[in-house]
Parts: C-alpha cells; sequence; structure tokens
C-alpha cells in the first residue's frame, strides 16, 4: 500500500483528497476515507491536498498512527476491489479499530 490514511481523518472526512485522486482510489467508509492499496498509482496527489495532514506514505505514517496502516487494508478485505470509489458511493463501514474510537474532529 503505497499512501494510508490516519487519525486525523476520522470523523472529519473533508474530501479534498477524492477530487484530487486521478485513480478514484480513495473510498468513503462511516467515519473516515481509506485508499484502497490495489488500486492507488502512488501518485502522491492526495497529500498535499490534505486540510488536516492525514495522508502518509506507507513508511512515513507517525509511528502512533500504525494502526491504521491495517485499518486501510481490513476496510477493503469484504468489499475486494470495486474499480473505484465515485461509482460505489459511501460505504456505512468501518473496521472494528476505527468504529472502537471516540468522536473526533469536533472543535
Amino acid at each position: 500500500m503505497p499512501y494510508t490514511i490516519a487519525e486525523p481523518c476520522v470523523d472529519v472526512l473533508d474530501k479534498a483528497c477524492i477530487e484530487e485522486c486521478p485513480v478514484d482510489c480513495i473510498y468513503e467508509g462511516g467515519r473516515m476515507l481509506y485508499i484502497h492499496p490495489d488500486e492507488c498509482v502512488d501518485c502522491g496527489a492526495c497529500e498535499p491536498v490534505c486540510p488536516v495532514e492525514a495522508i502518509f506514505y506507507e513508511d512515513d505514517v507517525p509511528d502512533q498512527w500504525n494502526g491504521y496502516i491495517a485499518a486501510n487494508v481490513d476496510f477493503f478485505d469484504e468489499l475486494g476491489s470495486p474499480g473505484g470509489a465515485a461509482k460505489l458511493g459511501k460505504v456505512d463501514y468501518d473496521p472494528p479499530f476505527i468504529k472502537a474510537l471516540p468522536p473526533m474532529g469536533e472543535d
């Protein structure tokens, strides 16, 4: 998985990254966005447009957010590879790790 989305996205879901992604590989779950590990082409277009700085190259994910690497992969375990987020729309699902988090993104 080239890029992953971490904790700053939880309950924020800004979606600027979705607009920037040339291959439509960023999917919307219930509480955050997820990058499909097989559909991402490692272009990095999403990273600089994220207003909460939640997107990291896999090797650069801060240690405290390493669990989000697995959460991004887990999101697609049952979903598979739909071949584009736009045609699928929002998926009302988050991996258990994300579901268990307290509410975030509120000022």
